[in-house]
Formats: C-alpha cells, structure tokens, sequence
C-alpha cells in the first residue's frame, strides 16, 4: 500500500511537470522549438500514466500509455522534419503525417467502438478532434494548432470527469483537467499578448 502511494504522489510530480510544458509550448512561435517542447510534454506525460497504473492497475491505463507515447513520437519526429527543413524532409513530414493519421483513425474507432453507450458521442467527437489537431500542428503558422488544440484540450477534459463512465467509476482526474486547462489557458494568454500585433504572432517557414 505505502509503494501505490509514493507511485500515485510520482504521478502527480510527473503531472506538474507535463503542465509546465505543455503550457510553455503554446507560447513558442516558432514551430521547430513548439515540437521539441510539447514532445517533451508528452514524454513526461505518457510517464505519468506509466505511475499511475503501477499505483493503481495498468489495465486502466494501457490505452492512455499508448496515446501518449503516439504523441511523444509524433511531435519529435516533426521537429526533425521542421529542423531539417529540406524538400527531402518536408516530403517524408507529410508521408509520416498520413502515416500517423491512419493511426489515430484506428485508434480512434477502436475507442468509440469499446466505449459505454451513454458517452459514445463524446468519444466520436473527440476522434474528430484529434485528428484535426494532428492535421493542424503540421499545418503552416501558428493559429491552426491553437484553434485545434483548445477544440481538442476541451474534449479530452470532458473524459476526465464522472461524465466519462470508465468502469464503472465516478472519478474525477484532477490531474488530467489541469493539463487540458494548462493549454487552453496558454492559448488564451498567447492571444492576448500577439493579439495587438498579428505580424508578430505569425510564423515564416516554408509551407511543407
């Protein structure tokens, strides 16, 4: 009992720390530091669920383990593919984006299918804010992946909470809000400080 304990405290650590740069990520204009640091976000994100399931079961948590290592891989390979910025890379960026599309889309169906009825919806929904949010961070300038990431960050926080049946448990995952919310707050903050300068919120690299 006192190892799940120290396990679910980790967790938490891990959590605070996913926040911090999941949170500066959205503040970072240029694409190839974005990816470095939300790749790391998500590193710290999967590991965080890795505790969670030795403190609590990772039957649970396997779904979860996987989504985030798919996010992890995800954003560092476009920060090579954004660091190199080559015909050749930008060529093999896109490929890998189809490549991690269909990915999502299995997943995705996957999900819903295993889903309780009552919240199917909400996992159709969040399938197609996934994607669009996949799609947007490989898209050119920085408003897609911010216009994505809240429609996304919005309904991946609805599953965090008892309205997303898993189990059988009423649970709310404070954690997870946090991390949902730490990026929404990001977006906003972003706006409000490029918001009186449009030129200086906008990002100049080579369409892929």
């Amino acid at each position: 009992m006192a190892n799940i304990g120290i396990w679910y405290i980790i967790a938490q650590i891990l959590g605070v720390i996913t926040i911090c740069f999941e949170f500066t990520s959205y503040q970072i204009k240029d694409k190839t530091k974005y990816f470095l640091i939300t790749g790391i976000g998500s590193f710290f994100w999967m590991t965080m669920f890795v505790a969670i399931g030795i403190a609590t079961g990772m039957s649970t948590q396997l779904s979860l383990i996987l989504a985030a290592t798919y996010s992890t891989i995800r954003n560092l390979v476009f920060f090579r593919v954004f660091s190199k910025n080559t015909p050749e890379s930008k060529e093999a960026g896109l490929n890998f984006l189809l490549v991690m599309i269909v990915v999502a889309i299995v997943a995705g169906t996957a999900t819903v299918l295993n889903a309780p009825a009552e919240v199917r919806w909400l996992h159709i929904i969040g399938l197609f804010t996934a994607l669009a949010f996949v799609i947007g961070q490989y898209l050119p300038g920085v408003h897609y992946v911010r216009i994505t990431v809240i429609f996304y960050a919005i309904i991946v926080l609805l599953t965090q909470t008892p309205l997303n049946i898993l189990y059988g448990d009423f649970r709310w995952n404070i954690m997870g809000i946090l991390i949902e919310a730490a990026k929404i707050l990001s977006v906003i903050i972003f706006y409000i400080r490029y918001g009186s300068e449009p030129k200086t919120a906008q990002l100049k690299f080579a369409k892929p």
